[in-house]
């Protein structure tokens, strides 16, 4: 043929070629070069035991009157396309084709582009395809990503190097969450801290644990610290109440250097109440000697005081409402009772001494 080509129409059909077998191998599968495809997948997130929904929207590209006539779900694993179900319009129920054991009870087909998958597992993440056949031989295909997540744990909170300083609780806070760490994230957020002290939290990757060191006022005991764990369909956390923390720091901080007053303040308050005790008694035993009791009346009358003694009461006295007593031998002893004594008719008040 004697045609040459001058580097630049080589480079040109090296590209030719190259463009023709790299189209070749994306829609070998295809059966056709009427295969569009959409693209980047449509990402789908769920949580474990949970549902998540397959939906196909109409490519705006396609012409008018151009109908779908049937639709394929599948698995997509590399270059291989593993059909699952096909779904016809009109059609009550699915064709299964593939897996049937393991999807056929999750799996709702709501209608021709619209499918359900419930009671998720990780083991469903991976790569799905919805490939659709239309009227003219025209075909379309609609790729999912679908990430199943673990429920997350509950975060774990707890404190080391505790210390007290005048004014100041220093404590080292740690946050850890036991289990898998794939996509998780962690932040601190905080209630009642000073700003520069809210300032200093930080949300990125989990690492085992997460770790946050700080110095709070004393001044703020209602502070609290929460620890957030999040992925991307879920998030927990655990709260820790500093006041629980630094509260018992703070009291004995104040209080401890006082400590030896409040005792030696309590040592005489004692003292002083035995020795008030001791003199109480000491002067009840010496009014209970015998001949030592009076008895002392007064009255409106011309009477207003006449001491006597137990031994020596004349005999017109009667009692009223009170006992006497003798307290001690030879007919002399001390009244007991305060009450009301008659002495020929006129009332008299009585009260031991």
């Amino acid at each position: 043929w004697g045609v040459g080509l001058g580097p630049a129409s080589s480079e040109s059909l090296l590209h030719f070629f190259s463009s023709v077998c790299s189209t070749g191998t994306q829609r070998s599968e295809a059966h056709g070069s009427g295969v569009e495809d959409s693209g980047n997948p449509i990402s789908l997130k769920g949580m474990q035991g949970a549902s998540v929904l397959f939906q196909v929207l109409r490519n705006p590209d396609l012409p008018a009157g151009v109908e779908l006539e049937n639709m394929t779900w599948g698995i997509l694993s590399g270059a291989n396309y593993t059909i699952l179900l096909q779904v016809s319009p009109g059609a009550r129920d699915p064709e299964w084709v593939n897996f049937q054991d393991k999807f056929q009870k999750r799996v709702r087909v709501l209608n021709i582009t619209t499918l359900r998958m419930n009671n998720l597992t990780p083991e469903d993440t991976g790569l799905y395809r919805a490939r659709g056949f239309y009227s003219r031989g025209r075909q379309y295909d609609q790729d999912f990503h679908l990430t199943v997540y673990e429920p997350l744990p509950l975060p774990q909170i707890r404190t080391t190097n505790l210390s007290i300083t005048p004014g100041w609780c220093n404590v080292t806070v740690q946050c850890d969450a036991p289990g898998t760490r794939e996509d998780l994230t962690m932040s601190w957020e905080s209630r009642g801290l000073p700003r520069e002290l809210e300032q200093r939290e930080a949300t990125g990757p989990a690492p085992n644990p997460w770790t946050l060191a700080l110095s709070l006022p004393l001044s703020q005991p209602s502070a609290s610290l929460t620890c957030v764990l999040r992925n991307q369909v879920d998030q927990t956390t655990a709260t820790l109440d500093l006041g629980d923390i630094c509260g018992h720091g703070e009291f004995g901080q104040s209080y401890a250097p006082q400590l030896p007053t409040i005792l030696r303040v309590v040592v005489v308050l004692l003292l002083i109440l035995g020795a008030g005790l001791f003199l109480w008694r000491t002067r009840v035993k010496k009014s209970l000697e015998p001949g030592r009791g009076r008895l002392h009346f007064s009255s409106p009358g011309p009477h207003t005081s006449l001491p006597w003694t137990l031994g020596s009461l004349p005999p017109a006295f009667t009692a009223q409402g009170m006992s006497l007593q003798e307290a001690g031998g030879g007919g002399h002893g001390l009244g007991v009772i305060e009450g009301k004594v008659q002495v020929q008719g006129s009332d008299f008040s009585c009260f031991c001494v």
